[in-house]
């Protein structure tokens, strides 16, 4: 079994990841057991721009996962670019926990990009509707929640309770198509869970 020790910082990421990160375990590695343990919670910038804070969460994370774990840093990148604060946050991890298994994926722009890549999967489910020939590049939208909100009938979208809905249904396939950070998420699955089996 791999724990896998996760850090976010939405509400609606807390109830999310897990079940991702086990529809991630039954498509591109069935069979491996995977502990998806509830994420810790954290506020993006006091986490990265606090080394108090930033120490503390991984310490945490570190214990939570053990010797054979992994910790996963999910963040949105919002206007950051992905790969470059990614690396700046992965050495400022390796430094405190060398003795760790980690990852940082930064979900280019918000998490709900992935839901935006995957879109024709969505469409019908919780009231998202989009057309079938309406090709969107998922990354692109500043604002994912809104572009989402935009596609609800009534124009509502809730993270807390959608959010996990979604993420139970999208397309994998669909979103390792359209989204660059997916594909990361991806990426890393492979080299910290396929490899370490």
């Amino acid at each position: 079994m791999i724990p896998i020790a996760s850090i976010v910082e939405g509400d609606g990421e807390v109830s999310a990841l897990p079940i991702l990160l086990r529809r991630l375990a039954a498509e591109k590695t069935p069979g491996t057991l995977v502990n998806a343990l509830p994420p810790i919670r954290v506020r993006r910038d006091r986490f990265l721009n606090r080394d108090d804070e930033f120490r503390k969460q991984l310490l945490l994370a570190a214990a939570k996962s053990g010797d054979n774990g992994w910790i996963l840093i999910l963040l949105d990148a919002d206007d950051d670019c992905p790969a470059r604060l990614g690396d700046v946050i992965l050495k400022r991890a390796r430094q405190l926990v060398p003795h760790r298994r980690v990852s940082i994926v930064l979900a280019n722009r918000e998490f709900e990009a992935w839901f935006i890549a995957a879109a024709q999967s969505l469409s019908g489910a919780r009231g998202f509707s989009i057309e079938a020939h309406v090709q969107v590049e998922a990354e692109r939208p500043r604002d994912a929640k809104g572009w989402m909100r935009q596609h609800m009938v009534g124009g509502v979208y809730r993270e807390m309770l959608d959010q996990p809905a979604f993420a139970a249904k999208f397309d994998l396939h669909q979103a390792f198509d359209n989204s660059r950070s997916f594909r990361k998420l991806c990426k890393e699955w492979q080299t910290h869970v396929s490899r370490a089996l």
